[in-house]
């Protein structure tokens, strides 16, 4: 340590929407910032489904930040909301636009390479008048640390920065989280994998096959038999001139069930629902995927660690529960309450207590509560074992549980629209596959749409990526090649597949001593950085260097 570092009064690490709105309050605020990002553009390392909500009640909302957001770095408002159980050809649809309009402002499609990099042409110009602004092509890989205690960031690219203030806004696989020990990867309960589609549609396609005016789009949500037995589900989105297509699981599920990623999604996009929407113009331009953190089991409670503060997915703060998948604001939120709290211990003269009053923060404006809401932590205590759910499930799929089913009737879409009902969902295979297969299979009509294309295989998906490969520093490291270590990164990672040979893992006979044996090898060039491997697999993993690896154009 020297005194010759670069200072700062503070460092915001990562440049989505939680690192813009930490940057944008303390730019307001005359604070000295500098904001470092590791892709090549802000939104270039990002994913979204995904949908930006504006929270009647939220302490801070985006388009408050930051004006003319909606009209220049949205896609579409969306203007309704539908939930599809699915079984076979059968579906029964649910509309549950009041679920998602409770305690919503407003709430836009959008794709983050768009709207990131707009928010940080703002972020930049806002902290240049406070002698910072915004680096590109940065990798944050550390933590500074005097006498064990936090003073600043390490880069691969840069030379050691000092600063009073550091926000972790570095995303879902957060180095300096993990760095201060505020997150880790040991168990795949605590997180969602993500899986989208681009699919290029034209407006007027859109607007005739949606019926959706320039102003009003659609979320629509799928549950049921769709994708076997894995507990998540599906999603489809209107943007201005394309379709967000993907799916969101419990990443436990997807290792239990041994489901390939890819194929799941292409179980969405074949659907005959799909295919109606789709007929003539299937064409797929990107391919992405990204791990999501479970709120309810993730959030951190206490996100800071000395001069460090943690906003958004690097603190977990990522809400899904049922239908309702909420991430971006909860991340500006954070963002902006973390540069307020500093703001205000700098005033006070006590900067060194802005990480409490960032947690007191959280706790009063009710972030946290929405994040890990009381009712699920009840009803997951009985609902989520598992001679329960399986009981739950039996009951269901017998004549007694069918007749109930269909006694409910319509009354069944008020229940799904209930905020409270929302938030105690357990995490079990009833809600995701039992409960909406027996709901379409008992009042379900068929759907007759028959796809005439077929999504692109991995090869090409993969393919069609942009990547800057790091030659010579991969940035991951297999410790344990077995396959009872890391088999399971063979299939769930999501540019990899049994019996297809160009994603990352592989699975290989490796012949010793005149016997043979199953074991797994890497190749990071065409990694899509989304840490899963680091959760299912025996690895060191770490983000490639600023700039490499893969670039995103939609996101």
């Amino acid at each position: 340590m020297t005194d010759e570092h670069e200072h700062y009064e503070a460092v915001v690490v990562g440049a989505g929407p939680g690192g813009a709105a930490a940057a944008a309050v303390l730019a307001r605020n005359d604070v000295e910032t500098l904001v470092l990002e590791r892709g090549v553009e802000a939104g270039a390392k990002n994913v979204t489904g995904g949908l930006v909500y504006a929270e009647e009640s939220a302490p801070y909302t985006v388009d408050a930040l930051f004006p003319d957001f909606r009209e220049e770095a949205t896609e579409r408002p969306v203007t309704d909301y539908y939930l599809h159980n699915v079984a076979g050809e059968k579906v029964r649809t649910f509309d549950i636009t009041d679920l998602h309009e409770h305690d919503t402002a407003w709430s836009d499609a959008v794709l983050r390479r768009k709207m990131d990099s707009w928010l940080a042409d703002r972020v930049h110009e806002a902290a240049s008048e406070t002698g910072g602004g915004l680096l590109t092509d940065v990798r944050v890989n550390g933590l500074l640390r005097d006498d064990g205690e936090i003073v600043g960031v390490t880069c691969d690219e840069l030379d050691p920065i000092r600063a009073d203030l550091v926000v972790a806004a570095d995303g879902v696989n957060s180095e300096l989280a993990r760095d201060a020990g505020l997150m880790d990867w040991e168990d795949p309960e605590e997180w969602f994998q993500g899986v989208k589609a681009v699919v290029d549609v034209p407006p007027e396609i859109i607007a005739e096959r949606f019926d959706v005016g320039d102003d009003e789009g659609e979320a629509h949500l799928f549950s049921g038999d769709l994708f076997e037995d894995v507990r998540g589900g599906g999603f489809v989105y209107t943007n201005e001139d394309s379709l967000s297509i993907g799916s969101v699981f419990h990443l436990d599920s997807i290792v239990e069930q041994e489901a390939e990623p890819h194929e799941l999604l292409d179980n969405l996009l074949t659907h005959p629902l799909l295919a109606d929407w789709l007929d003539g113009h299937y064409d797929e331009v990107e391919y992405s995927a990204k791990l999501v953190p479970d709120s309810k089991k993730a959030a951190n409670p206490s996100p800071h660690r000395g001069r460090l503060l943690v906003v958004g997915d690097a603190a977990g703060q990522m809400q899904a529960q049922g239908p309702i998948i909420k991430g971006m604001n909860h991340a500006v939120s954070a963002g902006a309450l973390a540069g307020e709290a500093f703001a205000e211990a700098k005033l006070r003269g006590k900067p060194e207590r802005a990480g409490d009053l960032y947690e007191q923060k959280l706790r009063d404006e009710g972030v946290m509560g929405k994040l890990r809401p009381k009712g699920y932590r009840l009803a997951s205590a009985l609902g989520e074992r598992d001679a329960v759910a399986s009981a739950t499930d039996s009951l269901l799929t017998s004549s007694v549980g069918r007749l109930g089913v269909r006694l409910l009737g319509d009354r069944l879409e008020d229940l799904y629209s209930s905020p409270y009902l929302s938030q105690i969902v357990p995490d079990t295979q009833t809600p995701y596959v039992t409960l909406p297969t027996v709901i379409a299979e008992e009042s379900g009509e068929r759907v007759t749409g028959e796809a005439d294309y077929e999504p692109k295989d991995l090869a090409s998906r993969i393919g069609d990526l942009t990547y800057d490969t790091d030659v010579g520093n991969p940035h991951i490291e297999l410790r344990d090649d077995s396959m009872e270590a890391s088999g399971a990164a063979v299939y769930a990672c999501p540019v990899s597949a049994r019996d297809f040979g160009g994603g990352c893992y592989r699975e290989e006979t490796v012949k010793t001593n005149g016997t043979e044996e199953k074991r797994v090898s890497l190749d990071t060039q065409p990694c899509v950085e989304c840490g899963t491997c680091a959760v299912v697999a025996d690895t060191d993993w770490e983000h490639p260097r600023g700039g490499k690896g893969v670039e995103y154009r939609e996101g």
